[in-house]
């Protein structure tokens, strides 16, 4: 994916999307990792109130669950990839990761870390975890030791709250926890060589059902398509990026419609139960004496 952009933002160039197709989403998954593969996608999530974290399969057409896993109680799932024929999974704060057979989801292993654990991707030579701070650090996927770390920086500093991952074409993709913007990532210094403007993927009455922020990438390097997604959000979309400076009125129009819809859509409803409570009340006081 190569985009040209004439905005910028501390430095580098900012881009916005155009949605290609949007799917359904599990909207109870407290997303925390993605991947897609083979035409399945692969979705950790975290601990809620009504349900344990999750590993699972989901089929990307209906947004289905296909097949999962459930962690112990006391783990909170974070960030996934796939590394060959396994699946590894980082959890929060107890400082342990997950080792699973990509296909049965059969617990393989587990392994330590000594920082919390929040996104993680791979290049096809080392696993590549964040935690949470402007740290990105190359783990051996065998031994699991770490190889090496970059501090993620743009023209003003470090860039923190790195959180879910995506390796996509020799860059890493992270999204920054809790806004809805994407840092564009190059590996071997930390800089950051673009960022990506999520906002307006869901529309306003959405929002109000309580969704919470973006965090999911996952890439099909096939077919070149990008998804994204986040906690508790209805939809997954398909984007493709677009230059920021020259898509700006549509990108303005995209957040301005969105609120429209959701104003005629409670205008519609304010209406649809004056003219009932009304009906109502002529249809009860009907026939009735003075």
């Amino acid at each position: 994916m190569h985009y040209k952009s004439s905005g910028s933002y501390h430095g580098a160039p900012v881009y916005t999307y155009k949605t290609v197709k949007a799917y359904p989403h599990d909207r109870t998954a407290y997303t925390q990792g993605l991947v897609y593969l083979n035409g399945l996608l692969y979705e950790g999530t975290g601990r809620t109130q009504r349900r344990r974290s999750m590993l699972g399969k989901v089929d990307l057409e209906t947004g289905a669950v296909l097949q999962k896993i459930e962690l112990p109680v006391r783990y909170f799932g974070e960030g996934i990839t796939i590394f060959g024929q396994n699946i590894f999974q980082l959890t929060y704060r107890a400082k342990t990761g997950f080792i699973y057979n990509k296909d049965t989801l059969e617990l393989l292993k587990s392994f330590s870390y000594p920082t919390e654990g929040w996104g993680l991707t791979n290049d096809g030579k080392h696993l590549i975890m964040s935690d949470g701070t402007s740290t990105l650090y190359f783990l051996d996927p065998k031994s699991l030791k770490r190889k090496r770390q970059v501090e993620v920086h743009d023209s003003v500093g470090f860039v923190e709250k790195l959180n879910e991952l995506e390796y996509v074409n020799g860059q890493i993709y992270a999204n920054i926890i809790p806004t809805n913007r994407i840092a564009i990532i190059e590996p071997q210094n930390g800089k950051v060589t673009g960022w990506i403007k999520i906002n307006g993927a869901l529309s306003f009455y959405e929002h109000l059902r309580g969704v919470n922020v973006l965090n999911g990438i996952a890439y099909d390097p096939d077919r070149d398509r990008l998804f994204v997604t986040g906690k508790y959000w209805p939809k997954l979309f398909e984007i493709k990026l677009v230059a920021y400076e020259d898509h700006k009125f549509e990108y303005i129009l995209r957040l301005i419609l969105n609120d429209c819809k959701m104003t005629v859509q409670n205008a519609l409803r304010f209406i649809s139960r004056k003219i009932f409570r009304t009906l109502k009340r002529l249809f009860s006081t009907k026939g009735m004496g003075t």
